[in-house]
């Protein structure tokens, strides 16, 4: 087999090495009536830099060459629905053949809705939580019925969804901390179990990473942060009233690669490189709906 070196010089093209963090959209929160919804599971997250989701190794970067279009693509967060159905759960963000999975939709105050699976999967009331995706992010937790009880957390890219049962409230996952940008910042945290009523200490928190806190006594919940891959929280409803969960955010991507190079987008998505230093370049890629374009390097 050619090397990939001698193919791209042979065709005019040059490699480049390039790192990456690609975090897909989190899942929308839960919503209630009569009892305490699920929060949403964070995006989905894959790195090559210091963390990455789901207890996994750190990936390799990738090997692209220059004058080659790649797709990027921005994963928006999950809305939750108008109705006591499990919530949206994220889109998913991709970036060349790098693809993190949305996080999945928190459950609602029904049992016959459960949390979806994803990135990292969303929260339940009672069992069967959403699962996560193997080395992108964590399952989330489940509920206890009765008076006080709240859903379960959703999972966030560094650990599970707690469970909730009488007293205990279901927090959600914490993302996981990564360092592209020189700065360690959490990302993907899941979104915190609604309550029905507001004992033992109110609803659960979301995780750290842009994950949203649950609410109750039919408040709407918080939505997750955007550009975060967090989660939306699920909410809590007394009687029979509606209560809304709160949507998930929208992904984020960061690639670093040698200042010796440019990247140059078709368009759409809202991007930043700031100036260089330590011989290299890191672009930050965000947008608040899905949007897909590509990139480029020369």
């Amino acid at each position: 087999m050619i090397p990939l070196g001698i193919l791209a010089a042979a065709a005019g093209m040059v490699p480049i090495t390039v790192d990456y963090l690609v975090i897909a959209g989190g899942g929308g929160g839960g919503s209630a009536f009569w009892g305490g919804a699920s929060g949403g599971g964070g995006g989905g997250l894959r790195s090559t830099v210091t963390s990455t989701g789901g207890g996994g190794a750190l990936e390799s970067a990738l090997a692209l060459v220059t004058s080659t279009n790649y797709t990027v693509t921005i994963g928006a967060g999950g809305a939750t629905n108008s109705s006591s159905s499990a919530a949206n759960s994220g889109t998913d963000s991709a970036f060349a053949t790098i693809t993190s999975t949305g996080g999945g939709g928190g459950g609602s105050s029904s049992p016959s809705y459960p949390g979806l699976t994803g990135g990292s999967g969303g929260g339940s009331y009672i069992t069967s939580a959403g699962l996560g995706t193997a080395n992108q992010g964590y399952s989330g937790g489940f509920g206890g019925d009765g008076s006080g009880s709240s859903g379960g957390g959703g999972g966030g890219a560094g650990a599970s969804g707690s469970n909730s049962s009488g007293g205990a409230k279901g927090h959600g996952g914490n993302g996981v901390q990564v360092s592209i940008t020189g700065s360690s910042i959490y990302y993907a945290g899941g979104g915190g179990g609604g309550r029905y009523l507001n004992e033992g200490g109110g609803p659960g928190d979301g995780g750290l990473g842009g994950g949203g806190g649950g609410s109750f006594s039919n408040a709407t919940a918080t939505s997750g942060t955007v550009n975060t891959g967090g989660a939306g929280g699920g909410a809590g409803s007394t009687n029979n009233s509606y209560a809304t969960g709160g949507a998930g955010g929208s992904g984020i991507i960061i690639i670093k690669y040698p200042d010796t190079f440019t990247a140059t987008f078709s368009g759409g998505v809202t991007h930043t490189t700031p100036a260089a230093g330590g011989g290299f370049k890191i672009t930050t890629i965000t947008a608040t709906s899905t949007t897909s374009e590509t990139v480029s390097f020369a």
